[in-house]
């Protein structure tokens, strides 16, 4: 989500044990018949009578998910047809998502990971990928040096031992409660449509982060590490990432977006799930998460887009995180997508945008949650780690080593680098520097507390 300022087997995670970096810090921040003895005409008659006393549609008494994403009262009138033709289209829906698979794999934490032919993959069915077949990687911006991992496995489903088969794509099936517990079959896997406000204060989405802008960039990098927000609505959300965003605040925003977000909504529970977006509308109709409609190209078999990342960091406890790449192929164009110690996963195309084909006019890095003060007050939805900034390394979340790419395809530090948290008494960030972790910060927050009702 982005707010208006804009303002395998292969393991990936690391594992974090050094000394906390000195800071210095800036802070901002789901009858039988009759007896037989009985004539049956009467009996039909006299059951026609008393239904056609009652109201044509009957008066179920069950929560009833609403267009606008809300439950509507017990009571709800439920109309039979009206049903059986959004289940109708819910199944046409999830045989054009879920493609053949050459192999399942069953994950741990519910999750089936359908093996899909890397050709056969939900982006070729866009009509200026069909009949193509994925591209080989492209040179890495300069620069970029790969960390050694020291943990066996990245994702959950993983941890059995099973993997998907060279030339295949690892993909998390969609369910029909997936799609249900959506407010439309249309918005499934988009991220919803809100104005874009210069003070991001809009359609309670509240963040803590920062960003550069004023120049051309080609890309960013940064490690994060990975916790478990809590999420205490249904349809809230806690996420941290990486934007790339170019195109006015308004109709023609373009963004490509990555990183880990607990999201119950879309994956019906709360673990912290490695994702992806984009959009080139400003939200409204093009893009989604994941490999939830054609565009991004995935090109690895190792890591699920949408699956649960494990391990994760506790608090005073190890630190577990990931790092994340999107940069321009100077070559083709297309922004593509490192995780991990140089594990690509894929690409954007540079047909889906707009803006994007040339470059990003800006970079942001941080947290965002939503809050819909269902209860009258402020969520209770945790950011990060749900602590504070200013508890530091172990206990807050962070981002480190942040870097973005220029039109050389460089890896620089940041420079002129805007903090912003725009619920500050709720969630903060403080910003630092040293020369283990370059430009660093720590994000994040418990929600509501005394000083956020």
């Amino acid at each position: 989500m982005l707010f208006c300022i804009y303002t395998r087997r292969q393991h990936q995670c690391i594992q974090t044990e050094t000394l906390p970096p000195k800071q210095t810090t800036t802070q901002e921040h789901s009858t039988k018949m009759a007896a037989a003895s009985i004539p049956v005409f009467p009996v039909f008659v006299s059951f026609l009578f008393v239904v056609s006393s009652l109201s044509p549609v009957m008066s179920i008494s069950i929560p009833i998910v609403s267009d606008s994403g809300h439950r509507t009262p017990a009571n709800q009138t439920f109309r039979p047809s009206k049903h059986m033709q959004k289940l109708k289209s819910v199944n046409a829906y999830l045989k054009k998502i879920n493609k053949p698979a050459v192999k399942t794999i069953q994950s741990p934490d519910g999750d089936v990971i359908d093996c899909v032919l890397s050709h056969l993959q939900p982006a070729f069915d866009h009509p200026e990928l069909r009949g193509q077949k994925p591209l080989d990687p492209p040179a890495r911006p300069k620069g970029d040096e790969r960390e050694q991992t020291a943990t066996e496995s990245l994702q959950l489903w993983t941890d059995s031992g099973e993997s998907c088969p060279e030339g295949t794509v690892p993909i998390r099936r969609t369910t029909e409660k997936d799609i249900l517990r959506a407010s439309s079959i249309k918005r499934f896997g988009r991220k919803l449509r809100r104005h874009v406000r210069r003070d991001s204060t809009g359609g309670g989405h509240e963040h803590a982060v920062v960003f550069v802008n004023g120049e051309q960039y080609y890309g960013a990098k940064a490690s994060l590490n990975v916790w478990t927000p809590r999420v205490t609505n249904g349809y809230e959300f806690s996420l941290s990432q990486i934007w790339v965003i170019s195109g006015s605040f308004s109709h023609d925003l373009n963004t490509i977006e990555a990183g880990w977000q607990v999201s119950p909504e879309l994956y019906g529970d709360n673990y912290p799930r490695f994702f992806t977006y984009w959009t080139t509308d400003a939200y409204q109709a093009t893009g989604c998460y994941n490999l939830l409609c054609s565009g991004f190209v995935q090109t690895n078999n190792k890591i699920a887009i949408g699956a649960a990342i494990s391990p994760r960091s506790s608090y005073n406890g190890r630190q577990f995180d990931i790092g994340l790449m999107i940069w321009k192929d100077p070559n083709h164009g297309h922004w593509w997508l490192q995780f991990g110690s140089g594990l690509l996963v894929g690409y954007w195309p540079a047909f889906l945008f707009s803006h994007l084909r040339s470059h990003a006019s800006m970079v942001q890095f941080g947290g965002e949650i939503v809050n819909s003060r269902s209860s009258g007050f402020h969520t209770s939805t945790q950011m990060g780690s749900g602590h504070f900034a200013g508890e530091g390394f172990r206990r807050a979340a962070y981002f480190r080593n942040l870097q973005v790419v220029d039109w050389d395809n460089n890896l620089l530090p940041l420079t002129n680098l805007h903090l912003l948290a725009d619920h500050s008494n709720c969630y903060d960030i403080r910003q630092g520097r040293n020369n283990v972790w370059g430009t660093y910060f720590y994000y994040g927050g418990p929600g509501r507390n005394n000083r956020c009702p």
